[in-house]
Order: C-alpha cells, then sequence, then structure tokens
C-alpha cells in the first residue's frame, strides 16, 4: 500500500512538471502591456487603513489563543507510535504556519500600501517565468515532502504482525455499549472467533473447537505492559464503533464482519502519569469542581461524588447509539511484573467454559 501511495506522488510530480513545461510555452508568447491610472479616493484610504487595523487585530488574537488555550493541549503522547504522530503533526503545523503568517502578512501589509490613489500605477507582469515556477515547483516539493514522511510514519506503526516476537496480542471487542479484551495467552495467538458462536457466558463468540483459544483470557479492564508492543485486533459484535485511545494518540474503526488492527507501545505507566504536573493540576481542577457539587447533593439528600483519580481509558468515538457517550473501558499501564502478576490471576476461557 505504502509503495502505491509512493507512486502516486511521484505521478503528481511528473504531471507538475508536465504543468510547468506548459507555462514555459505560454511564457514565449508576448502579449501588450496597458496600464490604467486610479483616481484618488478617501474610501480607497479607508479600506486601506482598515486592512492594515485587521491584520494587526487578526495576529492578536491568534497569538492570544495560542497562549491562552495551548494548556489544553493534551500531555505528552503515552505511546511511542505517539510520539512520532505528534512530531508529524507538530512538523505539518509549523509548516502550514509559516506559509500562512506570511502570506496572510503580504496581504494585509499590501493591501494598505498599494491601496488606489491618484498617480499610483500597479504594475502588471503578463508572465513571469521565475515566479510562476517558484509558486509551482516549491509547494509541489515541500507537500510531497511531508505526504512521504506521512506515509512511512503511517507504515511503520500499521505495518506490524502477530507473528513478530516482540509483539503481545490482543483483541478489542465492542458491542453496544462497551468493551471487552481477549489476551492471546502463552501461545500468543488468539482462538477463532465469531458472533454466531455467542451464547451464554461465551459473550465473544470464541469457538470452543479451537485449541489456540484454551489458554485465551477474556476480561473487562483492559492491562497493559508498559513498554510492550501491542497488537490490538479488533471486532465489533453489532454496529461500526472506534477504539480511542485520546493520550496513546491511537484511533481505529471497529466494523462488524471484519478485523481491524492497530498497534502501539506504552511508555508511560499510570501511577507515573497520575505524579505529572499537568494531570496533578487537571485533577485538582476537578475535584474541586466534584467538591462543590457534592455539597449541593448532600443538601439535597443525595449520594455525593467520589474523588477523581486519572486513568486511562478506550472510548468509543463513533456515535453508535444512545449510549455512545458512557461507552468505555478502563486501562492500567503497569510495569511488565505488575502485569503478569495480574494476568496469571485471570481464569482462561477453557476454565471459564468447564466452570459453566
Amino acid at each position: 500500500m505504502t509503495v502505491f501511495l509512493i507512486l502516486i506522488v511521484l505521478g503528481l510530480l511528473v504531471i507538475t512538471a508536465w504543468q510547468i513545461s506548459k507555462i514555459f510555452q505560454l511564457a514565449k508568447t508576448k502579449k501588450s502591456e496597458s496600464y490604467a491610472g486610479v483616481n484618488d479616493s478617501r474610501d480607497n484610504r479607508i479600506q486601506g487603513y482598515l486592512m492594515l487595523t485587521f491584520g494587526i487585530l487578526f495576529y492578536g488574537f491568534m497569538i492570544f489563543n495560542f497562549w491562552e488555550y495551548s494548556k489544553l493541549y493534551p500531555p505528552k503522547a503515552a505511546s511511542a507510535e505517539g510520539v512520532e504522530l505528534d512530531t508529524l503533526f507538530f512538523t505539518t503545523a509549523i509548516v502550514i504556519m509559516l506559509v500562512q503568517v506570511l502570506m496572510q502578512a503580504l496581504i494585509f501589509y499590501f493591501s494598505y500600501k498599494y491601496h488606489g490613489r491618484k498617480g499610483l500605477v500597479a504594475k502588471f507582469f503578463p508572465d513571469h517565468d521565475k515566479l510562476e515556477f517558484a509558486w509551482t515547483i516549491i509547494p509541489v516539493i515541500v507537500l510531497a515532502i511531508l505526504i512521504v514522511y506521512g506515509l512511512f510514519t503511517w507504515s511503520d506503526i500499521m505495518n506490524v504482525s502477530e507473528e513478530d516476537d516482540d509483539v503481545m496480542v490482543v483483541e478489542l471487542y465492542a458491542y453496544q455499549y462497551g468493551w471487552k479484551a481477549r489476551y492471546a495467552g502463552d501461545d500468543n495467538t488468539l482462538g477463532k472467533a465469531n458472533v454466531r458462536f455467542i451464547e451464554g457466558i461465551n459473550s465473544l463468540g470464541v469457538d470452543e473447537s479451537d485449541p489456540y483459544s484454551e489458554d485465551d483470557i477474556v476480561v473487562s479492564e483492559l492491562h497493559l505492559p508498559v513498554g510492550q508492543k501491542v497488537l490490538f485486533k479488533m471486532r465489533s459484535q453489532d454496529v461500526i464503533h472506534s477504539a480511542y485511545f485520546p493520550l496513546f494518540r491511537a484511533q481505529m474503526n471497529v466494523v462488524p464482519g471484519m478485523v481491524t488492527q492497530y498497534a502501539f507501545t506504552p511508555t508511560i505507566t499510570t501511577e507515573e502519569m497520575r505524579k505529572r504536573p499537568y494531570m496533578l493540576d487537571k485533577v485538582e481542577t476537578i475535584n474541586t469542581y466534584r467538591k462543590k457539587e457534592s455539597e449541593k447533593l448532600a443538601a439535597a439528600g443525595d449520594e455525593p461524588l467520589d474523588e477523581y483519580e486519572f486513568d486511562y481509558f478506550v472510548l468509543c468515538n463513533k456515535v453508535c447509539g444512545t449510549s455512545h457517550y458512557n461507552m468505555q473501558m478502563k486501562i492500567i499501564v503497569e510495569e511488565q511484573d505488575e502485569f503478569e502478576e495480574w494476568l496469571a490471576e485471570q481464569p482462561t476461557f477453557g476454565e471459564t467454559m468447564e466452570k459453566s
């Protein structure tokens, strides 16, 4: 897929080169030049000053928004792949911002400096080979670099196989309105599953006849070892859902009738994230609000709100029905030994089915 997309980019570069050649052909044709004078006008001066004023206010408002709302940006990504995606995002954003700042500044300044007035004659270039070449080829090169950079970044994240030795396979199962996870067990291979096999406590439709399913572990709370690459195999029982891990910068549609996948490597444990200044400030703000609400509830004779504590969650990012807003599953990122201890305490699918 990556090779195919790169070929498309190269094809677009060829088309661009062909278009540039047409520009040079048109440039060989001489055209007559004509200029028209502009009468002095009070309205032109006012419009020029207004454009300059608007430009200053525009940039002032932009700087204020960056200053005021940058604190709402999520903290450093909690996965190795998330850091790569953040780097890609900020690289693209910086390029766009540089172009935006330069071009908008020129538009506002030129609108003021060259507003229509008596004796001022606009310069007109019917053809300017170097300028036309520059504004055609430079954006093409920059965009091609960004596209190829994005393709390789995405390819590194997506080209993960369950056969890789350093990958832990976990199935993420979506249904209205909740999540379940299934670990592949010691063989690191998930047993076959199909919604047609759903019956009784076999809520994921795991194939009991598949020997690989014997050591699978089905849970309602997701635990992940820090530093371990995890390959999620995703299935949906009913409608299209979207597995969204905000702080890991990961998201993938979960589609009924097919298996989608996404992999990431957690790099920050839950306990470490709870101690970070950003998260401490956020928790303090939330608990201040909850305390006020609890006082109101207590006055009305209702149960107060529990104190908030940070946790990772996987959310549904598709509007999948009436309880979509509450479709989430807690994620605990912990050290390897803690994870192995927790996993050893969980019953396998085979043990669960025997008890039933």
